[in-house]
């Protein structure tokens, strides 16, 4: 496969190693053929001592539109070696078995994988980061926006509560997370930084620089002092309950994801799909 065609593009330049998400056609929807080869590029990072910054970036116009859940290489039946739990495989298995068992590994296991990369890793942030898009913003350590950025989690509108990686509290604050989980409504750039999620915004055309601009500066630090930096931060996100706060509200999505199956002959997601959903982000209905 040519490089340009992959789901997921790798590239090194000096100390900054960039992964770059690439279906723009579908607004960077995460399936799990994405997920694996997102898993396998920030693997190749980790282990080349010349990448000292990862840039996680979203090809196009946007950023990542969340967890696929409508397009034609949505791949939910599609085995493949797991890597970040060890469970079962989801296929072939019935109910509540198979959508733990996917969730676990492709969602909430592979976030909290990537979120312990000993490697400083940069969102680069444009058009929209919408639900399991939030998911990847978050586990990386610094995010940087374009103005023209936006930010929602509209799974509520399914009944469930939240995308699987439940960072919320940690990443907005109790209130705002409350906001933008009852409304499901997007939230720009701007009022994300207000908010303590975003570290910086710039216009559309400073972003590649503002980000190179930052990853250089951290790459002059000692890499090992960086790792430990990162590990303490983390470790201190888990001791306010971070870690087990996840793992409650996960028990409450599955919940909700059974029953929406139970109450509506066998549809885990409420009626919803990825245009009802996008519609929801957009704020149009």
């Amino acid at each position: 496969m040519n490089e340009d065609d992959a789901v997921v593009r790798y590239d090194r330049r000096g100390p900054v190693a960039t992964i770059t998400m690439n279906r723009p056609e579908y607004r960077n929807a995460q399936n799990s053929a994405m997920t694996y080869a997102l898993d396998a590029a920030f693997a190749k990072a980790v282990d080349d001592d010349e990448a000292a910054v990862i840039v996680l970036a979203g090809a196009g116009e946007h950023f990542s539109a969340g967890h696929d859940i409508g397009t034609p290489g949505r791949d939910v039946d599609t085995s493949f070696d797991r890597a970040a739990v060890l469970w079962w495989d989801h296929v072939g298995k019935r109910g509540g078995d198979q959508r733990f068992a996917r969730e676990a590994e492709v969602y909430l296991g592979m976030c909290r994988r990537w979120r312990e990369i000993p490697k400083p890793v940069i969102a680069r942030v444009q058009g929209a980061c919408i639900a399991g898009g939030l998911m990847l913003a978050w586990v990386c350590d610094l995010i940087v926006a374009a103005e023209d950025a936006f930010f929602a989690d509209p799974v509520v509108r399914m009944g469930i509560p939240g995308v699987e990686y439940f960072a919320h509290p940690w990443v907005l604050g109790p209130r705002a997370a409350k906001e933008v989980l009852f409304t499901g409504e997007r939230f720009s750039a701007a009022q994300a930084r207000e908010w303590g999620m975003v570290n910086r915004v710039v216009p559309r055309d400073r972003l590649d620089a503002e980000v190179a601009g930052i990853a250089d500066r951290i790459a002059g630090m000692p890499p090992f002092g960086l790792a430990l930096a990162k590990k303490a931060v983390n470790q201190a996100e888990d001791l306010m309950g971070m870690r087990a706060g996840m793992d409650s509200a996960f028990g409450l999505h599955h919940l909700a994801h059974a029953h929406n199956a139970e109450v509506s002959g066998g549809d885990s997601l409420g009626g919803q799909d990825a245009r009802s959903m996008a519609r929801s982000a957009d704020g149009k209905g």
